[in-house]
């Protein structure tokens, strides 16, 4: 396809870009999109580590018409989609936002840009275990998405770390594939659901160690073993294992937005129809609101439904 530009840019630093986008996976990237192609000139921070949480994976094997293609390969994809269609996009992280302002004012690297509207699309990242091995085998039999991954380890042997409904639901995906799972937890009792718990509880494959801890993932190339402490007597086993699946929460990434839009306990954005956030202009779309589903292809619906409202807002403010 011939790059086609469908939004103009500021002539200068002082006049205001029609859209902003903070966040760079899939969420913002499919805002850019559209808000482009609705003729509104858009700017992404897209952070100085861009891409959000499948730059971590490998293979993916559910993003519609995309069967295989990697993590990163697609972000890829979706970024050049964006800026062919004019998106500006910036590799820096953003340090403040001013939404008491019209337009609005967001710092970046010490400098300062303006916007009519903002679309937050920050997501959330992945609370990982702080034990040796874990990072450098992330995308390489450890991960935390069992949706995603659960299909590559069909007849394997694999383990879910955690306790809450998360934790539960992990493990009742990955039993419709693996051979075996285990579910490894600090304490003597989960903190799920009942109705959760007596699903795992009277699933066959699915067996339980109370009391434990991972403390160290072992493997070259992939994941090979674990190393478990029993918490009641302290002894180190090692465990073997195909595969690692860590369910003990996310953090969404909204501490720049503290005080200036409406977050829950947990940090993330507060939304009323769909993506409206409690600042008229500032829109939300991604994990970094949906705690329930966290999937690319939900992302970027998000970010589609967001573009369109903020279309829709930079239209009535004209």
């Amino acid at each position: 396809m011939d790059q086609q530009i469908f939004a103009s840019k500021p002539n200068n630093s002082k006049e205001p870009w029609d859209v902003a986008i903070i966040g760079s996976g899939p969420a913002g990237l499919t805002a850019a999109i559209y808000t482009t192609r609705g003729a509104a000139s858009t700017i992404i921070f897209g952070g100085e580590v861009w891409g959000g949480q499948l730059m971590l994976t490998t293979e993916v094997d559910n993003y519609p018409a995309h069967p295989g293609i990697m993590g990163p390969d697609l972000m890829a994809k979706m970024r050049e989609h964006a800026q062919m269609f004019g998106a500006e996009f910036l590799q820096k992280n953003v340090t403040a936002v001013d939404t008491s302002v019209k337009p609005f004012k967001i710092t970046a690297d010490g400098v300062d840009y303006f916007s009519k509207s903002i679309i937050v699309a920050t997501g959330a990242e992945t609370l990982w275990l702080e034990v040796p091995g874990i990072k450098e085998l992330i995308g390489r039999g450890v991960s935390s998405c069992a949706p995603c991954d659960a299909p590559f380890f069909k007849d394997k042997k694999v383990a879910v770390v955690g306790g809450g409904d998360s934790a539960m639901e992990e493990a009742l995906v990955l039993s419709k594939y693996a051979l075996e799972v285990t579910i490894i937890h600090r304490k003597d009792t989960f903190k799920a659901s009942v109705a959760m718990q007596e699903k795992v509880k009277s699933n066959p494959k699915i067996k339980i160690l109370w009391n434990t801890e991972v403390v160290k993932v072992n493997g070259e190339l992939r994941l090979e073993s674990l190393d478990l402490r029993n918490n009641s007597d302290n002894s180190i086993s090692n465990f073997p294992i195909d595969g690692l699946f860590i369910a003990i929460g996310h953090t969404p990434s909204t501490t720049v937005f503290s005080g200036k839009i409406n977050l829950d306990e947990k940090g993330y954005v507060v939304a009323s129809d769909k993506t409206k956030t409690s600042v008229p202009g500032v829109f939300v779309a991604g994990d970094v609101e949906d705690h329930r589903y966290k999937q690319a292809i939900t992302a970027s619906g998000f970010g589609c439904m967001a573009a369109m409202d903020c279309l829709t807002f930079l239209s009535e403010i004209k």
